[in-house]
């Protein structure tokens, strides 16, 4: 999974059932609270260690958790170091308008 080499970039990887694989490499990084309204959001992180603010508290992922955050449900990811991580959701559901950057496939 080394297809995530420029910061801020998402890289599609695969589909399966109208969902998008996509890997993310971020540093240094917080992304306003936002929800998605139509799709869960799936993290696994690859490399590297970030936090998940929710509404009732921070979850701390290291590499090799995952975590479904279901759609409908406030949250950010907030990264201080070099992460890698696999992001999977609805076709649609991620883009330059609510992420800040750029997709490739």
């Amino acid at each position: 999974m080394d297809n995530a080499s420029e910061l801020f970039q998402y890289r599609e990887i695969g589909q399966f059932n109208n969902n998008i694989l996509n890997v993310l490499q971020v540093e240094n990084r917080t992304l306003d609270f936002h929800i998605h309204e139509e799709s869960d959001e799936l993290f696994y992180v690859i490399e590297g260690t970030f936090d998940i603010e929710l509404e009732d508290g921070i979850i701390t992922m290291n590499e090799g958790d995952m975590i479904i955050i279901p759609k409908g449900i406030f949250h950010r990811p907030v990264t201080k170091s070099l992460v890698k991580c696999l992001l999977i959701n609805l076709e649609g559901t991620l883009n330059k308008k609510n992420t800040g950057g750029t997709y490739l496939k």
